[in-house]
């Protein structure tokens, strides 16, 4: 049973089916990979070193973070905690021994510590405190 429709418009008659079609639909190629256990295995280590090189970073600077809140009470292993260490030119006495030949000695003051027998702590700055790791590094213009 088909419709007719007459227009003043349109020069002929339109006619509609009694049912509407749809239009064939278009079938795509199926692509189809065949994976091997080797490939397998190299996108999954390739997945994991992304994560890696991703979450490695992430979790060191949480880390750093959560150090730098935390106080830093630990004592300077060099100086134990004093803040000096003893020279090593007069190993502390802050005067050198001097054999002048045919058993002729010279007692001077030390030219490293100025006599004093000491000298400020190199690790810790003279502050008694062991720094963290990143504190101990001196940033240059050339990093």
């Amino acid at each position: 049973m088909s419709f007719a429709l007459q227009s003043p418009f349109l020069s002929s008659h339109l006619k509609f089916p009694p049912k509407l079609q749809r239009p064939p639909t278009t079938s795509y190629p199926c692509i189809r990979a065949d994976l091997d256990q080797n490939t397998i295995v190299a996108i999954s280590v390739g997945v994991i070193s992304v994560a890696a090189g991703i979450g490695i970073p992430v979790f060191y600077e949480s880390q750093i973070d959560n150090a730098s809140k935390r106080d830093n009470t630990q004592p300077c292993f060099p100086c134990d905690g004093s803040g000096a260490q003893n020279c090593r030119f007069c190993m502390g006495t802050g005067n050198v021994v001097v054999e002048l030949g045919s058993s002729e000695t010279e007692v001077s003051n030390c030219i490293n510590c100025e006599g004093l027998g000491s000298l400020t702590c190199t690790t810790c700055q003279g502050s008694g405190i062991q720094p963290r790791y990143l504190d101990r590094r001196e940033f240059k213009d050339d990093d």
